[in-house]
């Protein structure tokens, strides 16, 4: 694996934004500090969510995007992006959702993080770039970037780098359970091997689980904003 840069850390509190007639709270806004920052159990320090039943959370706490894919969404959108551009808390080089498996730990500055689950993107990814369809290009190109869940709090330095500790056993990459959740539905021979995963965040895995049973979760919501 090559060396895992970050690149920028990017914080922000949650900012009113107008959509459909309404204001909606979103922590999507995200600045690069400069100076190490305190990573707890839910959050960094100066960090937060607007809605903190979809997001944020101990399974939730630290959002990671590849830079490998800004190149790809400069072109889709016409226009130059700036690091944070997808409201996640660390932009990354050396690994994409291809090569990071749900479990995986690493070495953060003092902290120890692990991969808990893909991000899913909600209206709001559309409604900052003037896309509907953002949401769904998104998870159609897997290009989602993904959570950590934070094992040991610390202190963590923009200069820092992910440094791999262990590697989960089924070895099961971010990039098979997009698939598993947004394309390949009916693999449930796939979906039976990622629930033997326990490190799997609870929401993907109650998701899962009513999938195996012939439900199939609504997410409607998520990618339109409609109630």
């Amino acid at each position: 694996m090559e060396t895992i840069k970050v690149l920028s850390l990017n914080v922000g509190k949650p900012k009113e934004t107008d959509f459909r007639k309404k204001s909606v709270l979103t922590g999507f806004f995200k600045e690069p500090v400069h100076e190490a920052v305190f990573l707890s159990s839910v959050n960094f320090i100066g960090d937060g969510q607007g809605d903190l039943v979809h997001h944020g959370g101990v399974h939730k706490a630290v959002c990671v995007y590849p830079f490998a894919h800004y190149s790809y969404w400069e072109r889709a959108l016409d226009r130059p992006l700036s690091y944070g551009a997808f409201g996640e808390n660390l932009t990354i080089s050396g690994i994409t959702e291809q090569d990071v498996c749900i479990g995986d730990s690493f070495q953060l500055g003092e902290a120890i993080v692990q991969v808990s689950q893909p991000r899913q993107p909600c209206f709001k990814l559309g409604l900052v770039y003037e896309r509907k369809d953002m949401p769904l290009l998104v998870q159609d190109t897997g290009y989602t970037g993904f959570y950590f869940r934070v094992l040991q709090e610390g202190m963590v330095s923009p200069e820092d780098k992910l440094v791999p500790l262990t590697r989960q056993a089924q070895a099961i990459t971010v990039a098979e359970a997009n698939r598993l959740m947004h394309h390949d539905k009916q693999d449930l021979v796939g979906v039976r091997r990622l629930l033997e995963v326990e490190e799997l965040s609870p929401s993907w895995r109650k998701t899962f689980e009513k999938r195996m049973v012939g439900q199939e979760v609504d997410s409607s919501e998520r990618i339109s904003g409609k109630e």
